[in-house]
């Protein structure tokens, strides 16, 4: 790293990393969940996930928004020599933090289905929606704003790898044509060339 310079990371791609890891385990928990008929019964135990996929979504999706967006209005300019990391290595860091809370959350949603069939899994589920929803939503600041939010890596590590932890001090802004990921943290669409 350049002298005086900080590692920063996209804090759209920090949120939306746990988006696809918890969908498909939760898709995956209730599927295997369906096969037990449980305690309750199969027909309870889905609606009673149906409820708790919309539950979860609405609170991940709005959860710490206040906060998100005092960091926001708080963020400084990046400096010349700050080291934007690019989306790949970010998600990949995110996930190999989480993995083994992403499994016993897996086994966890497994597990109940013999109470609740599928419920625990659609609770996974919803909470990965809510967490694109919160990248989505993160994406059309970024686009307000016209800059992109970054946070130091060191910061993020200390905080547990929530973007807006109270080790967040504050965020770091550039220009939206910074880094490889679009506002939001979706990967950045290139022209085709003619």
């Amino acid at each position: 790293m350049t002298r005086g310079g900080q590692g920063l990371a996209r804090v759209a791609c920090v949120v939306r990393a746990g988006a696809a890891p918890l969908w498909w385990l939760g898709v995956c928990a209730a599927g295997i969940g369906l096969l037990v008929p449980g305690v309750t019964g199969r027909r309870i135990g889905v609606m009673a996930g149906a409820a708790l996929f919309v539950l979860a979504a609405a609170v991940v999706a709005y959860a710490r928004r206040g906060r998100y967006a005092a960091l926001a209005r708080g963020a400084v300019r990046a400096a010349r020599q700050d080291v934007l990391q690019d989306r790949a290595v970010t998600v990949r860091t995110w996930r190999r933090g989480h993995r083994w809370w992403l499994l016993l959350a897996f086994l966890a949603a497994v597990g109940g289905s013999f109470a609740v069939p599928a419920a625990g899994g659609m609770l996974l589920a919803g909470a990965g929606v809510g967490l694109w929803l919160k990248a989505a939503w993160l994406g059309r600041r970024e686009r307000v704003g016209e800059a992109l939010l970054w946070v130091r890596v060191d910061w993020l590590g200390a905080a547990g790898g929530r973007p807006a932890g109270k080790a967040v001090k504050a965020f770091r802004s550039t220009g939206v044509a910074a880094g490889d990921a679009a506002p939001g943290g979706s990967r950045r669409r290139t022209a085709a060339l003619v």
